[in-house]
């Protein structure tokens, strides 16, 4: 028993006290709650994973709730997008709510607070109010209008309910502590005028309620047992606690918000502020770009719903906020990538290679494995014949005995097929190969049992029958930034670390099975790397995205 306890992480053990203590465990209901202003990115993926995962492990429903309080900055597309996301990463929610579904619960126990004296409308600049409040070890100023009569206060917000007050001129604060050292407890504001139309509610609402308002409300409302956040909202949880006390009754749950650490990668940025500038300025095509850190952007390259959850459990729970090298993530697509991927031939940057005692008019088809990590993969044919493209790199006219790709007078094996050896080579006024000659040995052809094909030779090579040749686009991504934390640094714009070699567009050539692979599959290009087929793709050009290299040193912890 001790020892299932120190596995758990500190939520979990904060869930199994309170089940200790008499809490029902038919009461336990979680829910992410993210505001539809952006795409979902590497960040919001652990509280996914949290709190799906934590519905997963006792059994318990898990809410998706649209914080949906602002609209300026809302719409539809964010709510389809964040839907997408969630599913795609393997979770499936109880129910689908919105903030906006309680605007008028919201609005009703406002009212109450303002009968019991503890809300007032304020009639100054949202500056006055932030100078008022000066600063922790400052007492705060109090508002003139605080201790204006309830039914002033009253009258008013009806009238800012109504559109009857210019935006900026009133808003509904909560009068609590201007003294505390906890700025969220110095009369927080409630309620704001926004006359803007709302993406659900239309132009129903002329005031909308603050986050720090309306979340803790939502979750009390739909009876959510642990409201689960990111670190940043420590300081909230007095005022959290305070707000629920004022609806409180005894009669239903009373639910605690509990924080854990944000999670930061390396190469990353997850500002939705910072990644709406990499669109706007064109620096990436799109929130699904490859580049970005959005799950969209992830999905698009190639990355796994497995490989990122995979991913999240292995950083763990943790109450303190660290850096998480980017590597941990690579390692894990790789790792399931490796599972599952298809394996194909294809040639990057090509060289033609002439088979010269190798028939012209000969054309074999020969058997090669589709993924030998798993046993029910198959076997697929590919062409091989006299001409063929190998890569570039894998020749030299001259090297040392280190080298074990093909050079002048040396041997390898083309994979699947033959061993050759190079014997000469053709080249351009420039003096670039454009043609290496080899021979191979007949007998040599594997999988056919002769001693020649047992024969061993260090080196193995992709290659491509030229004359079935497929030409594909490759995208080749690397990461979007040059250095770890290119938010970091204070005195400097985060835009001044973009890569400019982030992105490389190349023609390769591929076998012919390219032509049978659908948008998203993952794939192996071999000795290459991990790549998926991207939703550009027409039927006159396919287009692969690099997912990530095939190896790295990187061994995590």
């Amino acid at each position: 028993m001790e020892e299932e306890k120190k596995s758990l992480n500190f939520i979990e053990q904060i869930i199994e006290d309170d089940l200790a203590k008499g809490l029902e465990s038919n009461q336990l209901r979680f829910r992410f709650p993210p505001e539809p202003n952006g795409y979902l990115h590497i960040g919001h993926t652990k509280a996914i994973c949290i709190n799906f995962g934590l519905g997963e492990k006792y059994n318990a429903p898990v809410n998706l709730r649209f914080d949906d309080t602002n609209p300026e900055k809302e719409e539809q597309e964010f709510v389809d997008a964040i839907k997408k996301d969630v599913e795609w990463l393997g979770f499936q929610w109880d129910k689908e709510v919105y903030a906006s579904d309680y605007f008028q619960q919201l609005y009703d126990w406002a009212v109450e607070m303002i009968k019991q004296g503890k809300a007032y409308v304020d009639e100054q600049s949202s500056e006055e109010i932030t100078e008022q409040r000066k600063n922790p070890a400052e007492p705060g100023i109090e508002s003139p209008y605080r201790n204006r009569p309830a039914e002033e206060s009253l009258a008013l917000f009806e009238k800012m309910k109504n559109g009857e007050i210019e935006e900026g001129a009133m808003s509904l604060r909560a009068k609590i502590d201007m003294a505390s050292p906890n700025m969220n407890m110095r009369d927080p504001v409630m309620y704001r005028i926004l006359k803007r139309p709302h993406h659900r509610t239309g132009t129903d609402w002329k005031i909308y309620p603050m986050y720090d308002w309306a979340h803790g409300q939502s979750d009390y409302i739909e009876q959510i047992s642990h409201s689960l956040c990111s670190l940043e909202f420590e300081n909230h949880r007095p005022l959290y606690d305070w707000y629920i006390d004022q609806v409180y009754d005894n009669q239903q749950l009373r639910n605690k918000q509990r924080e854990f650490a944000r999670m930061n990668v390396t190469y990353m940025i997850t500002s939705k502020r910072k990644l709406q500038r990499l669109v706007a300025e064109k620096v990436v095509t799109g929130w699904d770009d490859p580049r970005m850190p959005t799950i969209s952007g992830m999905r698009r390259k190639g990355f796994t719903p497995k490989a990122i959850r995979n991913f999240i459990e292995r950083v763990g729970v943790a109450k303190r906020e660290n850096l998480i090298d980017i590597q941990l993530l690579e390692f894990c697509v790789r790792e399931d990538l490796n599972k599952i991927s298809k394996r194909l031939m294809v040639v990057m940057d090509p060289v033609k290679l002439i088979i010269e005692n190798y028939p012209e008019d000969k054309e074999e088809w020969l058997e090669t494995e589709n993924n030998p990590e798993d046993e029910n993969a198959g076997n697929r044919e590919i062409p091989f014949s006299k001409e063929l493209f190998i890569e570039r790199e894998d020749f030299k006219e001259e090297a040392n005995n280190k080298f074990f790709r093909l050079k002048l007078g040396g041997e390898v094996r083309l994979k699947s097929a033959y061993i050759i050896k190079a014997n000469r080579v053709e080249k351009d006024e420039n003096g670039e190969i454009t043609t290496i000659y080899a021979t191979y040995d007949e007998d040599s052809k594997s999988g056919s049992g002769t001693e020649a094909s047992l024969r061993k030779v260090k080196g193995t090579l992709h290659w491509v029958s030229a004359k079935h040749a497929v030409p594909i686009e490759v995208r080749v991504y690397d990461r979007l930034f040059t250095v770890e934390q290119p938010d970091a640094e204070k005195d400097a714009d985060f835009m001044d670390f973009i890569n400019p070699d982030s992105l490389q567009t190349v023609t390769a050539f591929a076998e012919p099975e390219i032509k049978n692979v659908k948008i998203g599959e993952p794939l192996q290009f071999q000795r290459i790397g991990y790549f998926t087929k991207d939703e550009d793709s027409t039927d006159e050009k396919a287009v692969f995205n690099r997912t990530v290299t095939l190896k790295d040193s990187y061994k995590p912890e």
